[in-house]
């Protein structure tokens, strides 16, 4: 008699890794919109797309020779502004522009100076409460900071920002009502995925730790703000 268990489990596709020497490490990180003041008293406005939040302090990774180093130098505040994933185009369009003339050599080729970027992207300065640069009208979170401690990586090729946030504004269509809680189902982050634009999938499930839970059972729908235009 033949014993043998027989699984119906399907099997598992065998994975192969390869070692690769990728340029980038862009695995998967959100767009943010930094504006900072300029010394002549005007403002800056950059895409960034290293940034990470622990409590209320935003860690972000900045270019030596960009316009916002030079900036938080000496003036530390700055405005972490958040876009909606429709809002890539306008992110795109600021990606070859620098605040810095002349541009500096370190600069990728096609780059240009541009000293109104917020007119070149077609985006919306709105006053802030607590700090000089505006916010991005268009974007649906808009963090208030101020750069605490910066310095270079360490490697030496890039700064490290730590800001530490005062104010958080966000699109009353991406929080719970009557609450200080952020919409997981309403709001979507812009990925930046190996230099190539994604919003967020369905929900796959929540943490233990959520303030925000839902039934698995219902159905989520999109991000509240997927359609968001431009501003």
């Amino acid at each position: 008699m033949n014993t043998a268990h027989h699984s119906t489990a399907p099997a598992r596709e065998a994975i192969t890794h390869l070692e690769i020497e990728p340029s980038v490490l862009y695995f998967g990180t959100p767009v943010v919109l930094l504006t900072t003041e300029n010394q002549d008293g005007s403002f800056n406005l950059a895409p960034i797309s290293s940034a990470w939040a622990l409590g209320q302090t935003v860690v972000i990774g900045l270019g030596l020779e960009g316009q916002t180093a030079y900036n938080l130098d000496s003036r530390p505040d700055l405005v972490i502004n958040l876009p909606a994933p429709a809002q890539w185009p306008a992110v795109e369009r600021l990606a070859p522009l620098t605040g810095r003339d002349p541009v500096p050599a370190g600069k990728p080729e096609g780059c240009r100076f541009e000293p109104d970027k917020f007119a070149a992207a077609g985006m919306t300065g709105v006053p802030s409460r607590l700090v000089r640069p505006p916010r991005v009208a268009g974007c649906p979170i808009q963090l208030e900071a101020r750069a605490e401690r910066v310095q270079p990586d360490a490697r030496g090729d890039f700064l490290i920002v730590e800001a530490l946030v005062r104010k958080v504004h966000a699109d009353s269509r991406v929080v719970v009502p009557g609450t200080d809680h952020i919409d997981p189902a309403a709001w979507s982050p812009l990925i930046y995925n190996f230099r190539h634009y994604f919003g967020l999938g369905p929900e796959l499930g929540h943490s233990y730790r959520t303030q925000t839970p839902r039934d698995r059972e219902t159905p989520v729908a999109g991000p509240a703000l997927a359609e968001t235009a431009p501003n």
